[in-house]
């Protein structure tokens, strides 16, 4: 033990200790998808916060590591954004510095049951609060929530229609905590063996009594995945492969057909012979058909990704323009302080520009979807209202073309069944490269995913569930929760400290000066 301690007393050996172990957590996500791994990833970071010399040192530990998992979740963006990546991890790495210094606080030493018994709410709080900041959209959203890595777990997903993706994170940050305790720390084994207890406990409590969604009566909802069309006249080449594919589906009896993201390449407006051409899929198909409109506008200035459906007749004008777009890949945040980026990557040379409400579509026979539009589906709120506002069915359309051979496809994927869970709705996660999924009001994979390798159609017997769950009643309650605790121990902090100072015995005065002599020697 010596010897690892002089090894990281060296400020940049333990900095890189410290980035290996924040991006460790990355191997519970897709594609490795370890779930199980999540559940003790963060032991190695907090092992080391705790044994940090002062307490500035353990803030800089979660900085670094903090970067080191936010260059891992987001590798994948190097060969685009290239060192601007690193760029963008350093500065949401800092938001871990403050989480870093309460692990030191405490769990540093030999702590005390209470302040076990404290870590075990506390820590996992502070991680949520992170996890809040850093889901603001223009921060880069909510992607590599750390409760996400358990979308293919049922107790988990359990769980998520309780207290959304956020309980999930909660849960899990507490149980390393424990582990921790339980590795480093013998005497408070009884307060960490406690907290396990409890989340167990919490785990079986949802799962037995979690309002469960019932399923009452099945929709045929087809996906339609080009695959990957690149080169010249790929608008055009694409839309030919998509109406290829979709022609196959004729005497299906569908209720649905769903594009991916960015499948039209132009305003329908502006091309009603292809407008045309969608209308007669339509009647060919006897289903309306949800496409993507990735163009500028004829009718308002500026480029506007947008979910369309089509009917018989043609556009029916249920539209939704997309509302949170990606940054750099969709807009450049400050784009007079940031455009360098666009010198040194491929981030967007021109602003999206935004829609302003959601939108939820009836698409027949009393069906109503809600569209998502690429990283959207990333975003808890949005599924919830869409969920709220009597979407039956919730949609995705995306597009990750660009990172094919990543693990962001199946990352994005996988986002889908978080969403279900929450809402207790089916979820449809529709792609023009893969990965294309579907996943029932549980969040359980329906058929099976079309990968990257994949250009098909495919149709989907999705159950329609009804009723509401305890998330999409309640909310965000689980982060509101988590941002009070954390108050409140600020709170109890302050008091203690403003106690300490009150009983603090006063210094000694210093000795009285006479006119006559010195303190020390009176009378000379």
């Amino acid at each position: 033990m010596k010897t690892l301690d002089h090894w990281l007393a060296s400020p940049w050996r333990r900095s890189g200790t410290a980035a290996v172990a924040g991006a460790l957590p990355v191997l519970a996500f897709p594609g490795p998808a370890l779930w199980w791994w999540a559940w003790v990833a963060l032991v190695p970071w907090l092992l080391l916060a705790r044994t940090a010399p002062t307490g500035k040192r353990a803030a800089y530990d979660g900085w670094c590591g903090g970067f080191g998992f936010m260059l891992a979740m987001h590798h994948w963006l190097m060969p685009n954004l290239h060192v601007f990546t690193f760029v963008i991890a350093a500065l949401l790495g800092a938001l871990w510095a403050p989480w870093g210094w309460q692990v030191r606080r405490l769990l540093g030493g030999v702590p005390s049951a209470g302040r076990v018994a404290a870590a075990l709410v506390v820590l996992p709080s502070g991680w949520l609060a992170v996890e809040l900041v850093r889901s603001w959209e223009g921060l880069g959203g909510p992607w590599g929530v750390l409760g996400a890595s358990q979308w293919q777990v049922a107790p988990a997903l359990r769980l998520a229609s309780v207290g959304g993706v956020w309980l999930l994170s909660f849960l899990v940050v507490a149980v390393n905590v424990a582990v921790a305790v339980l590795v480093a720390v013998r005497r408070a084994r009884v307060p960490a063996l406690a907290g396990l207890v409890a989340t167990a406990a919490a785990t079986s409590a949802a799962w037995v009594w979690s309002p469960r969604p019932d399923a009452d009566e099945r929709v045929a909802i087809a996906v339609v995945q080009p695959g990957v069309v690149a080169g010249r006249d790929s608008a055009d080449r694409r839309f030919d492969r998509e109406e290829e594919l979709t022609r196959r589906l004729a005497d299906r009896d569908l209720d649905l057909v769903v594009w991916g993201e960015s499948s039209v390449g132009f305003d329908l407006d502006d091309r009603p012979d292809l407008a045309r051409r969608l209308a007669a899929l339509s009647r060919e198909t006897g289903a309306d058909i949800l496409v993507n409109v990735d163009a500028r506008r004829s009718d308002k200035p500026g480029i506007y990704k947008s979910s369309v459906l089509v009917g018989p007749d043609g556009p029916t004008g249920d539209r939704y323009d997309k509302m949170r777009l990606v940054p750099f890949g969709e807009y450049v945040p400050a784009r007079s302080l940031l455009g360098w980026a666009t010198s040194v990557g491929e981030a967007a040379g021109e602003d999206r520009r935004r829609g302003t409400e959601q939108v939820v579509m009836d698409v027949g026979d009393g069906l109503r979807v809600g569209p998502m539009v690429c990283f959207e589906s990333a975003f808890p709120d949005m599924s919830r209202r869409l969920a709220a506002d009597g979407a039956d069915v919730l949609l995705a359309q995306s597009s990750t073309s660009t990172f094919q051979h990543t693990w962001a496809p199946a990352q994005h994927a996988s986002l889908a069944a978080l969403r279900a869970a929450e809402t207790g709705r089916p979820m449809v996660h529709a792609t023009l490269t893969g990965v294309s999924a579907v996943y029932d009001a549980n969040g359980s994979r329906i058929g099976s995913w079309l990968g990257t390798d994949a250009s098909a159609s495919r149709v989907y017997e999705v159950p329609v569930t009804h009723g509401s769950t305890l998330y999409v009643r309640y909310g965000d309650w689980a982060v509101q929760a988590a941002l009070l605790v954390l108050a409140a121990w600020a709170a109890a902090g302050g008091v203690r400290t403003v106690r300490l100072r009150r009983s603090a015995p006063p210094p000694p005065a210093p000795p009285a000066r006479t006119a006559h002599g010195s303190a020390a020697r009176p009378g000379h």
